[in-house]
């Protein structure tokens, strides 16, 4: 049910002929009483249609529905680009008897082409006769683009609930991904502490999911709070449910990331700050040729190194300590354990690097660099 899972919300996922086979227009609907939303977009500077025109909803924290599409990104589409969204949000809104800035809309899909208004005007209406408050999984299968499967999670509070979906499986970079993500809850919460949480939620989980170091243009992560439930729950404990949630999003989307053979967790500890935690285990993310050892299963310890030693974090050189999967490969910046100890035949890979240089640490989450990968990304558009 995701989306669904929590009170007063209903949901719609409809095939419009945007894509070659499958759903591709979603709808979802906040029914109340509280129309509270917050949103993190992606921070590049070029930016979807879409993007900028929910921007522009969300200034108010307010939003009443969320319409989202696949099969097409309507970015660099120009003016001619910008009025389709326009046209879309008011479509939605007349069916449902809001102002159209109050709906949010997103695109994934395919750059530099115009979306075709016919079929969204036809998928809108399709959608808007298609909600329904089981209909959860129907939403999250419609946007999805190269994922091979829908992503949804559900979480349970203290008289409230949270649900979720997300897509997303290439250019998974921080702040934020190719991903889509709509995440709601029935929780009576205030716009202020909406948007703080999802704000902390984001920082540590989808901006620490960097899976080929490259940023999207239409990427969002939407809130949406119904307070169907009455209950108003402390913030910190919100945070921490809809950390979960996000958390558990965010290790869907990373599992499903294009080729990859193997999910790898980066756990910088021993750092100064958190951000030089996030700095190293980011520049390490962001290595090709660590992610190609991985794919080929060589524990090649000095190309952790030679990454760390890029950032300007606060460490010596002579002191790092590395592990892989648990073994400490190399122990004061030189040789430690036989790195033949290293089994890296399962999916799930643990890298450790200790900095010797304080008390905070972070994990960056990211996935090998394998020949599927690079055919998927080089037949995209073809």
């Amino acid at each position: 049910m995701s989306v669904t899972a929590p009170d007063g919300f209903r949901a719609g996922g409809v095939t419009a002929g945007l894509k070659s086979a499958g759903p591709d227009v979603a709808l979802l609907v906040n029914d109340g009483p509280s129309d509270v939303a917050a949103a993190v977009f992606t921070r590049n500077r070029c930016k979807a249609n879409p993007v900028l025109w929910s921007e522009q909803v969300l200034q108010d924290r307010r939003a009443k529905a969320v319409l989202l599409n696949s099969g097409g990104a309507n970015c660099y589409t120009g003016p001619e680009g910008f009025r389709t969204t326009h046209a879309n949000a008011e479509l939605v809104a007349e069916r449902l008897g809001t102002g159209a800035i109050d709906v949010v809309v997103c695109s994934t899909g395919l750059i530099g082409e115009q979306l075709d208004r016919e079929k969204m005007t036809t998928g809108i209406e399709a959608a808007v006769g298609a909600l329904a408050a089981d209909a959860g999984t129907a939403a999250a299968e419609a946007i999805m683009t190269t994922d091979t499967h829908s992503k949804e999670v559900v979480r349970s509070g203290d008289g409230y609930s949270v649900g979720g979906m997300a897509k997303g499986a290439g250019m998974l970079a921080p702040a934020l991904a190719t991903m889509l993500v709509v995440v709601t809850t029935d929780a009576d919460v205030d716009a202020d502490t909406a948007d703080r949480a999802l704000r902390e939620a984001t920082r540590r989980t989808f901006d620490r999911l960097d899976s080929d170091g490259c940023m999207s243009t239409n990427d969002t992560v939407l809130l949406l709070c119904s307070g169907a439930s009455g209950t108003r729950p402390d913030e910190a404990e919100f945070t921490a449910r809809l950390t979960d949630a996000c958390h558990d999003l965010a290790q869907q989307l990373l599992g499903d990331a294009e080729g990859a053979e193997h999910d790898i967790a980066i756990e910088v500890t021993g750092a100064a700050s958190e951000d030089d935690a996030v700095t190293v285990g980011r520049a390490i993310a962001r290595s090709n040729l660590f992610k190609t050892a991985v794919y080929g299963r060589d524990p090649n310890w000095g190309r952790i190194l030679a990454a760390v030693g890029t950032t300007d974090a606060v460490f010596e050189p002579d002191a790092l300590d590395v592990a892989v999967n648990g073994v400490w490969i190399c122990r004061a910046g030189g040789p430690g354990e036989p790195r033949d100890a290293v089994d890296l035949g399962d999916r799930a890979v643990t890298v450790t690097v200790d900095l010797k240089a304080g008390g905070e640490s972070a994990t960056i989450w990211t996935n090998d660099l394998t020949h599927a990968y690079v055919h998927e990304n080089s037949a995209y558009s073809t």
